[in-house]
């Protein structure tokens, strides 16, 4: 085992932990970017460093492909050849299986790929995996699992996960450096509590260096979702680091860790930026909507990045537009905003003060704008087809100084959508509150019933 895990401190399920790698001594709980092919797109690793970044992802599958694993390992594996000092996580494989599913053949030996790149056949099987994310050199390698989205239901679930099970005995006996590189064996079992029982208890008793929940964030709901972390958080050894896959919503973050999930990654915050999309607490901020056009605060007036402290959101838009300038501005604000989650999350745990920095995030009492709508009236603007709105509070970030605020959303620094996407005080939703009384943090406050009215 090339780890060590240390708790530091808890709060009911959720812990704050120092994970000591052979490259970084990680503090938990983490969000890793993820760079697929050994880079986060627009990003340097200089730049990953500057903000905070402790483990990037890999994916074994494409980087066996491009450039290949032998020539990672001639030039001395992926940390010196993409210049990045501190952890590295691989993937296995086995997403793939779902996201490449045309192109994949699974049986007992592997997953059999058509090669997207030159259309050849790739056989994949445990052995292969581990061998390839030996040669790459990351601190934390993942076993070949099978991998079903968990909408399918029926006889595939039980295979599969009865199938990750064989799968894992294959992975430890081909790993050839277990004290350099860390192998995480990951639970299966779909939304089905019995099956995810099995897999997890066939994986403790492996002793595996650490765990991952895999098959989650795949189109379920909300509500089976962290039923299924919950389950599993609560079975995994008390001293290995758990690792949800998959998740990159911050609420979802933080649920997670509140309910003992210790590590989280996933393409949102970059494949968001590209989109034009920027992480605020409020919510989210679309920059290519055209009231960007002239605004000329930066992205979060709250955020210390390098972004926020010289660009105004009417410069971002002019890019996002126009220029791939503003996606990597975007990146580089949404990866620091997800580095600070993670901090403020781990922090707030070893200060014994989680519950109330729960309760910031969902009710905004730290003077977060709350968005209590009021009225809504059925005469459209005549810039746009919406109607007009009231709003209590909400005056700073609005740009009133008044108590109340009337005026159409055009003429707001977020959309309509982005604007019932947030939660407004009252109106966090049931699975939040659900999840949250499992971990045992009280929210009460925030889950009472909101009542607005409409004209």
């Amino acid at each position: 085992m090339a780890l060590r895990f240390e708790v530091l401190g808890r709060f009911n399920r959720a812990r704050a932990a120092n994970l000591t790698l052979p490259h970084f001594l990680c503090q938990t709980p983490l969000f890793m970017p993820v760079g697929t092919q050994g880079t986060i797109k627009g990003l340097t690793t200089n730049q990953l460093e500057e903000i905070g970044c402790q483990i990037i992802l890999g994916n074994t599958y494409h980087l066996a492909l491009r450039p290949t694993s032998e020539l990672i390992d001639e030039l001395g594996g992926l940390h010196k050849f993409m210049n990045w000092p501190r952890a590295l996580l691989t993937d296995s494989g086995g997403f793939q299986m779902v996201s490449l599913l045309h192109l994949a053949d699974i049986t007992e030996k592997g997953v059999t790929f058509q090669s997207p790149v030159d259309g050849k056949p790739m056989l994949l099987t445990p052995e292969e995996s581990i061998q390839i994310q030996n040669r790459i050199g990351a601190d934390i390698i993942m076993a070949l699992d099978d991998v079903v989205k968990t909408t399918i239901t029926g006889p595939r679930i039980e295979e599969a996960m009865y199938r990750t099970l064989r799968w894992i005995d294959r992975c430890i006996a081909a790993h050839k450096r277990p004290n350099e590189q860390n192998l995480f064996g990951i639970v299966q079992g779909g939304l089905d509590p019995v099956l995810r029982d099995i897999c997890v208890r066939g994986l403790v008793d492996r002793n595996l260096p650490g765990y991952a929940i895999g098959g989650l964030a795949g189109g379920e709901d909300k509500d089976s979702f962290w039923r299924v972390v919950a389950q599993c958080t609560a079975a995994l050894p008390e001293d290995k680091p758990r690792y949800v896959m998959g998740v990159g919503y911050p609420l979802d973050i933080v649920v997670c860790s509140a309910l003992g999930a210790d590590m989280y990654d996933c393409v949102y915050p970059t494949r968001t930026a590209r989109f034009g999309t920027a992480l605020v607490p409020e919510g989210v901020l679309k920059l290519k909507h055209n009231v960007m056009a002239d605004d000329t605060r930066p992205i979060d007036p709250t955020c210390a990045c390098m972004v926020c402290k010289n660009y105004t959101r009417a410069y971002i838009h002019c890019l996002v537009t126009k220029d791939a300038m503003g996606s990597q501005l975007l990146s580089y604000h949404n990866l620091f905003y997800m580095m600070k989650l993670s901090r403020d999350l781990h922090s707030s745990i070893i200060e014994g003060r989680f519950p109330q920095y729960v309760r910031v995030r969902f009710s905004a009492e730290d003077g977060s704008p709350l968005y209590l709508f009021l009225s809504l009236s059925h005469s459209p603007c005549d810039k746009c087809s919406y109607g007009h709105l009231c709003l209590l509070e909400g005056a700073e970030l609005l740009g009133s100084g008044d108590e109340w605020f009337h005026d159409c959303v055009c003429q707001f620094s977020v959309d309509w959508n982005d604007l019932f996407s947030l939660f407004p005080k009252g109106d966090v939703p049931e699975w939040v509150c659900n999840a949250m009384e499992v971990a045992g943090i009280d929210i009460s406050s925030c889950c009472a019933p909101f009542i607005s009215s409409q004209e």
